[in-house]
């Protein structure tokens, strides 16, 4: 194994982040004490909101450029812009999957990755995805698993997260396609997006975590341990930008 691909592994295993949701077109205002990424009560131009941080990524040197701006239909958002560059945006929680089960998004994008390919690693980019990580358990792992962890906190000076949601625009796969990060099996990549026909519109979507998780690994989710925003396009030399709206963490009505 190569150092970039041991680094690409350990980036999706790191960033990991309502079955069958849908996808609306419509903007609404989100619920303040369920807010993860509450971007629309920042202004133009200034710091991200308290507890939000840069995810950078050891040996990818050139960084997509994030934003807070202001968009006549949604406020403040943030921008992403990645020309042949990757990193996100993240943000440490701590919560109980179950109490907090139904993720709350809003995003828009300008373009699709034309070379991206869920299967394939020359092919893991997408112009927006949202990741959900959960907390890191020994005791859920298999005695290779925990190899494979220690090896990562040795490189990377703490344990990847358990697992991982992607949430992810894609440019070809069908919408509801499940599929293994091509990197590393523990997160699963899960397409609310595909194509070119809803671009340059804002979309808002509902998903309940613990029911993804459940299908995805057969089992109840360990905590949540953070959520991050990602807009990449390292691994096929492209650009891609786009808008992320406020995010939430809600519980069941």
């Amino acid at each position: 194994m190569t150092r970039t691909t041991a680094m690409r592994r350990a980036r999706a295993c790191t960033v990991a982040l309502l079955a069958g949701g849908v996808a609306l077109a419509s903007i609404s205002a989100p619920d303040p004490a369920h807010l993860v990424g509450p971007f629309s009560l920042g202004q133009p131009g200034a710091p991200l909101p308290a507890g939000w941080k840069p995810l950078t990524f050891r040996h990818i040197p050139k960084h997509t450029e994030y934003a807070l701006v202001r968009d006549p239909e949604a406020g403040i958002v943030v921008r992403a812009h990645a020309q042949q560059s990757a990193s996100g945006l993240i943000r440490d929680i701590d919560v109980v999957a179950a109490d907090r089960p139904v993720l709350r998004w809003q995003w828009k994008a300008d373009n699709i990755i034309a070379k991206g390919n869920v299967t394939r690693k020359d092919g893991d980019d997408y112009p927006a995805r949202i990741y959900v990580s959960f907390r890191y358990s020994t005791e859920r792992l298999s005695l290779l698993d925990r190899a494979k962890y220690v090896a990562a906190r040795v490189v990377y000076g703490e344990h990847p997260p358990h697992a991982g949601l992607n949430y992810i625009w894609d440019s070809k796969a069908p919408v509801g396609t499940v599929v293994p990060n091509p990197f590393t099996d523990r997160v699963k990549m899960i397409v609310v997006e595909s194509g070119a026909q809803r671009l340059r519109q804002w979309l808002l979507y509902e998903r309940d975590v613990v029911a993804d998780y459940r299908a995805a690994f057969g089992e109840d989710p360990p905590p949540i341990a953070g959520v991050a925003l990602m807009t990449d396009a390292d691994n096929t030399g492209e650009t891609a930008t786009a808008y992320y709206g406020d995010i939430t963490l809600s519980p069941r009505p």
